[in-house]
This record gives structure tokens, C-alpha cells and sequence, in this order.
């Protein structure tokens, strides 16, 4: 599990395709040990519409929500290692932010509906 939530200002699909920024997040979250490929489940949301300070800035925002029970500096090496991913494409201008949220293990829930 993480659920990784790439949030971004959509004028940055002319730059990078978002499935590159998608990658990097999965590479990073890899990186950090703390999860397998598989367990790493990646979305992108574009924003058309946008603001920072009153401008539109172009920004990436990912959000790791990630069950409870890792120690803060696992936490907080994983959001230096996707800030870290996401800087090394050659974007300028662009607001860079790494979100980590833990969610309590014991009101989680799930449940997988496969077809047969």
C-alpha cells in the first residue's frame, strides 16, 4: 500500500506526461524500502483551474497515504525521496510539495471485487 495521489497544474502535460511523473513516484517509493511494486498504487489528478498567491503557477502536489505505523523518519525519507524524484525532471517555474498522511489501521477498510 501506499495510495500516491499526483496532483498537478494541467498547462504541465506539455512538458512531462504524467505517466513519467507516475514512474518517479513509484521508483521513489521503492527506493524507500518500505513497500514492494505491488503494493504501490499510483493516480494522477490534473487541475485545470488554479491559483497560488493569485497566479497561475504551475505546481505538482503528491499526497502518500500510507497505513499507520511507520516512524517519522521513515516518513519523512520517503517524502525527501519523491521531492527528490520529482525535481530531476527539468521543470521551471513549478511549485514542488510532498504530503505524507497516515491512515489508522484499525478503521481501514477494503475489500477487492474480482470478476470470475
Amino acid at each position: 500500500m501506499p495510495h500516491c495521489i499526483l496532483e498537478y497544474s494541467q498547462n504541465l502535460e506539455q512538458e512531462v506526461p504524467p505517466v513519467d511523473l507516475l514512474e518517479a513516484v513509484k521508483a521513489a517509493c521503492i527506493a524507500s524500502t518500505l513497500f514492494t511494486a505491488e503494493d504501490i498504487k499510483l493516480r494522477s489528478v490534473p487541475y485545470k483551474s488554479f491559483l497560488t498567491a493569485g497566479q497561475e503557477d504551475a505546481f505538482i502536489h503528491v499526497i502518500l497515504r500510507m497505513l499507520s505505523g511507520r516512524t517519522l523518519e521513515q516518513r519523512k525519507q520517503l517524502s525527501h525521496l519523491v521531492l527528490e524524484a520529482l525535481t530531476q525532471f527539468s521543470l521551471k517555474d513549478v511549485s514542488f510539495s510532498v504530503e505524507v498522511c497516515e491512515m489508522e489501521r484499525d478503521t481501514y477498510a477494503k475489500k477487492v471485487v474480482l470478476s470470475q
